[in-house]
């Protein structure tokens, strides 16, 4: 077919459907076939003081970058080294107390040798990851995890595409496995994603919050007329009633003012305030507060402190600029 062909779109969907086919099967197979390697390369990665190396060359390396970064993000430190370039100095960036992770679908991958011989020289823990058991790269590694023989999902079968696709999984699954192993928490997982959406989705109240200094308080027996004082210049249409010990009382609304307006002037916060207003905790996530703020049809929230006093206020639009949705 050349570019002058009439296009067939149907040819193309099933063609489509026919490489998701044959890699969910290979997909299945690896799942189906893991065993003790799998649980043996964790213990050899909990183990190793230093960092994860992975390591591959082609498509294979592009896998090794991905898995990578995602056992780096994650709460395993790991670093990708191009084989190509470990034979001309990059060895040195691979120590004692690393374990090395070598991806090849063939195991015979000539550029990983020296990768292979520096990890038997200097005792470095090696994983393999292959198709062939009877592999250079298996057959000399610690710890050799076998691909399933799966086809691949080009016509002609070179294209590496079903055993990428299964590489890949192995490597998530191995990520995921640590993960749970160390208890890896949402919060500690933001500290390697601080930016972006995700970052947004896992901040907590305390990183948006404002602080003391910002918050409009008033105490008890503060007649209205100072309260609105407070709550025009501080600009959250609240004014929180707390008592010397920092503990919150109650809150003055807009809808509070609306349901005082006659002889609002003569009266105190005591007698205008909502008592036990919604609050929440500097801890919490802020997808949280905001979920809490849409559900009551509110605008900010208090954020207290585990003895009740109050330590910053929390104001939708702060969610809304962070990128909390």
């Amino acid at each position: 077919m050349n570019t002058h062909d009439p296009i067939d779109p149907a040819a193309l969907i099933e063609a489509g459907r026919r490489v998701i086919t044959l890699e969910k099967e290979g997909l299945t197979r690896l799942a189906d076939g893991l065993g003790p390697g799998f649980a043996e390369a964790c213990a050899m990665i909990l183990a190793a003081p230093g960092r994860v190396i992975v390591s591959g060359m082609g498509k294979s390396g592009h896998i090794a970058r991905k898995l990578a970064a995602t056992f780096a993000s994650t709460g395993t430190p790991a670093h990708f080294i191009h084989p190509a370039e470990a034979s001309h100095g990059d060895l040195g960036m691979m120590g004692q107390g690393d374990v090395a992770l070598l991806l090849s679908n063939s195991g015979e991958t000539p550029e990983l040798a020296d990768m292979i011989g520096y990890t038997r020289r200097f005792g470095i823990p090696l994983i393999g990851v292959a198709s062939h058991p009877e592999s250079t790269l298996l057959t000399r590694a610690d710890c050799a995890i076998v691909l399933p023989r799966a086809e691949e999902a080009c016509d002609e079968g070179i294209v590496p595409t079903t055993s990428t696709t299964m590489t890949l999984a192995l490597g998530d699954a191995l990520a995921v496995a640590l993960m749970k192993h160390r208890r890896f928490t949402p919060e500690k997982f933001r500290d390697f994603h601080p930016g972006g959406k995700l970052g947004a989705r896992l901040a907590k109240v305390k990183d948006l919050m404002h602080g003391p200094d910002a918050l409009p308080l008033a105490a008890p027996g503060t007649q209205m007329s100072e309260a609105l004082l407070t709550m025009s210049q501080r600009g959250f249409g609240v004014v929180g009633v707390t008592a010397e010990d920092g503990r919150l009382h109650g809150i003055v609304t807009d809808g509070d003012l609306r349901r005082h307006m006659s002889g609002l002037l003569d009266h105190t916060v005591d007698e205008v305030m909502t008592e036990n207003p919604l609050t929440i905790g500097p801890d919490a996530l802020a997808g949280e507060a905001l979920a809490l703020m849409n559900g009551h049809k509110i605008t900010c929230l208090f954020v207290l402190s585990d003895k009740g006093r109050v330590e910053g206020l929390l104001h939708i639009h702060d969610c809304l600029r962070a990128g909390v949705a």
